[in-house]
């Protein structure tokens, strides 16, 4: 685009969350801050953004604002215990979205409670309370997001909680938790809700491992949950048979599909004994916030993430945003906490216009964590003064 006669912009500002520090809500109000005390004049678009995982919900609430209903439900976290957790109702009642770590997130749990013991026992349970919470609202569409669980029990109790059944070979219900589906024989799903096999169910999650393996639910984020060496083999050998007892149940071979082991195994379980439909997550968030619409009208977009590095080019929010501006040949500046291993990549990704870190003194993790929302604000600030200077370079 070219801005010469202009002397306002609309900006649209959707970024990422700074992980452990801000959530994306409070990100994009922090730009907006920065970006308006130098340029007040300018129309700001905020579209905060998330991944399907912890914070989508907010992101989601604050982009939509009074076009959402927020819900709650009394339910039950990943150890059993009571909890209060809330789910959106979206597009005038027709659709709903759960997060996944509103019931069973690991967020729920403190420190000393991510034991090995924990670990083999969490239940995915309360989030298949918010989706029956869903569907008895009556919607048409169920999206959950998934990630910041604390459960690797590959979505039985999400399962249970609709009218599910695992059996050992006796044909008794095993208890909670993944470590019990060492001894599963066979899933009943006649009990299952059958408002399952209408509504649209769509799994937002931007993870690629399967159920199990070296790559798998168990051994990759088993032990941020509290699994020591022995809890990650003890339910990788359950989750294994829990793949084959879906298998002649179904049919269905799913445990080494990619993604199968998102959120501890959830996606295995929700492709098994439903026809969800896996999506990436950055893309699901786009569309329910209403990004490409924004970005129409867009003459600069702002995203940000906690860290720029070699991943970021690997799918991850800020290249998601991009890609969907590069059609409509909009500027892309990412701004970041700090620049991590291959950031120089970063500087031949053509979709990003500019990458600038928001440090603006050495200083050490835990004090720029602290003070990330001020650094993000005079950020945006000198983001705002440099853009200002272009245009007036530009109409020179």
């Amino acid at each position: 685009m070219t801005h010469s006669a202009r002397q306002s912009l609309t900006v649209v500002i959707a970024p990422d969350s700074f992980g452990g520090a801000l959530d994306s809500v409070g990100v994009a109000a922090a730009i907006a801050s920065g970006w308006s005390n130098v340029r007040p004049d300018d129309k700001l678009l905020r579209r905060p953004m998330a991944d399907g995982g912890e914070g989508t919900l907010a992101a989601v609430a604050d982009a939509l604002g009074e076009a959402t209903e927020r819900r709650s439900i009394e339910t039950t976290d990943a150890l059993g215990r009571p909890v209060t957790a809330a789910w959106l109702l979206v597009d005038d009642g027709h659709g709903a979205f759960v997060e996944m770590a509103a019931a069973s997130g690991l967020a729920h749990l403190a420190p000393d409670e991510r034991t090995p013991a924990n670990a083999r026992l969490a239940s995915s349970r309360g989030t298949g309370d918010l989706i029956r919470a869903a569907l008895d609202a009556g919607v048409e569409r169920v999206t959950v997001g998934l990630g910041g669980s604390a459960t690797t029990d590959g979505g039985s109790g999400l399962l249970r909680a609709l009218g599910g059944r695992f059996l050992d070979s006796s044909g008794v219900d095993l208890p909670e938790g993944g470590a019990a589906l060492a001894s599963l024989d066979r899933v009943d799903v006649h009990g299952l809700d059958p408002r399952l096999a209408t509504v649209r169910l769509v799994v937002a999650s931007d993870v690629t491992n399967p159920l199990c393996g070296p790559r798998g639910a168990a051994a990759t984020y088993g032990p941020q949950k509290g699994a020591d060496p022995d809890a990650v083999a003890e339910l990788d050998a359950a989750l294994t048979t829990y793949g084959r007892a879906i298998e002649r149940s179904t049919g269905r071979l799913v445990a080494d599909l990619p993604g199968a082991g998102a959120a501890g195994g959830t996606t295995a379980g929700l492709l098994g004994f439903t026809d969800a439909r896996v999506r990436p997550g950055v893309e699901v968030v786009a569309e329910l916030v209403g990004l490409a619409d924004a970005l129409d009208r867009a003459d600069l977009v702002i995203t940000g993430e906690g860290r720029a590095d070699e991943q970021t080019l690997q799918g991850k929010t800020a290249m998601g945003i991009a890609a969907l501006a590069r059609p409509r040949n909009t500027p892309v500046a990412l701004l970041c906490g700090a620049l991590g291993p291959g950031a120089q990549a970063l500087d031949a990704a053509t979709a990003l216009s500019v990458v600038q870190p928001i440090l603006d003194r050495p200083t050490d993790l835990e004090t720029a964590m602290a003070d990330t929302e001020r650094l993000l604000v005079a950020a945006a600030g000198r983001l705002a003064r440099s853009i200002g200077i272009g245009l007036e370079l530009s109409r020179a």
